[in-house]
């Protein structure tokens, strides 16, 4: 038999197959090639083999990932720093993104536009407030294996209860002091909808790509689609973009053509993936 494993927990796995929920422990194969949620296994009275990976997620430890849903909203205040790490780790992954912005009724216009503006070339862009219940525009684009991404309170688990319209994962509250959340969500656990699954994890609210890939700060630039026009009026191919002078993604930036939190975000990633290179 077939299936897919839906959550973990020590040495013991969920594999839901046909509808079906199995609890499973690996056989001596699988024990040394290791499992993840997200896994297409083969499976008798316990899981034998594991099936090829479109891709392996570690840091959250989840496999075959087809779509990720960022969420951002108006509190806790957005870190596009985190979001554009993320956007970079999807198309390292080949994993298809998107920006979901979240509790909708209390997003001014000038919050709306800055982030159509700096991501529209980069993401397909959703509006959601998962606390009146409002989240078809996720709901419409589940298919395959989908999870949340995003900063503590920007409210996942919030959506997930949504969607289920019952209590399937624990809320975290956002402290008011600080405005920032805490996290709830300790275990990847796939939930099981009309046309995929969707996961909770806390995986994302961090990121650090010198660890989680290879990607060398030379080919930052490749991974920001919106420099692409910019790159090509470039006088050097090994431009960095880091000066105004003879480089077309700069003018571009210079003349609103890209975003300049975009390019803000850009240059801080490149020093941290030049400092991650000097150890």
């Amino acid at each position: 038999m077939q299936g897919i494993i839906l959550s973990k927990n020590a040495n013991l796995f969920t594999v839901e197959s046909g509808g079906e929920l199995y609890k499973l422990m690996p056989s001596g194969k699988t024990k040394d090639s290791g499992l993840y949620v997200g896994d297409y296994v083969e499976f008798g009275e316990s899981i034998t083999k594991v099936l090829p990976r479109k891709n392996l997620l570690v840091r959250p430890p989840l496999a075959n990932l087809d779509r990720l849903f960022i969420v951002v909203c108006p509190k806790p205040k957005p870190d596009f720093v985190l979001v554009d790490k993320i956007l970079i780790y999807c198309m390292l992954k080949d994993i298809e993104a998107y920006i979901v912005i979240n509790k909708s009724d209390i997003v001014d216009e000038e919050f709306l536009k800055n982030i159509t503006k700096s991501y529209e070339k980069t993401a397909k862009i959703l509006k959601i407030s998962a606390k009146n219940g409002d989240v078809k525009a996720i709901e419409e684009n589940i298919k395959g294996i989908c999870a949340l991404a995003g900063q503590s309170a920007v409210g996942k688990s919030t959506i997930i209860n949504a969607i289920y319209e019952d209590e399937v994962a624990e809320i975290g509250h956002l402290s008011k002091k600080i405005e920032r959340g805490k996290q709830t969500t300790r275990l990847v656990t796939l939930y099981k909808l009309k046309e995929g699954y969707l996961a909770d994890t806390a995986g994302f609210s961090m990121l650090d790509l010198s660890i989680v890939s290879d990607l060398d700060y030379h080919e930052l630039s490749a991974y920001y689609l919106d420099f692409l026009e910019g790159r090509a009026e470039c006088k050097y191919r090994s431009c960095l973009h880091e000066s105004v002078k003879n480089c077309g993604v700069c003018a571009k930036v210079k003349s609103g053509e890209i975003s300049s939190l975009r390019y803000q975000n850009y240059l801080k990633i490149l020093e941290e993936l030049k400092n991650a290179k000097k150890y």
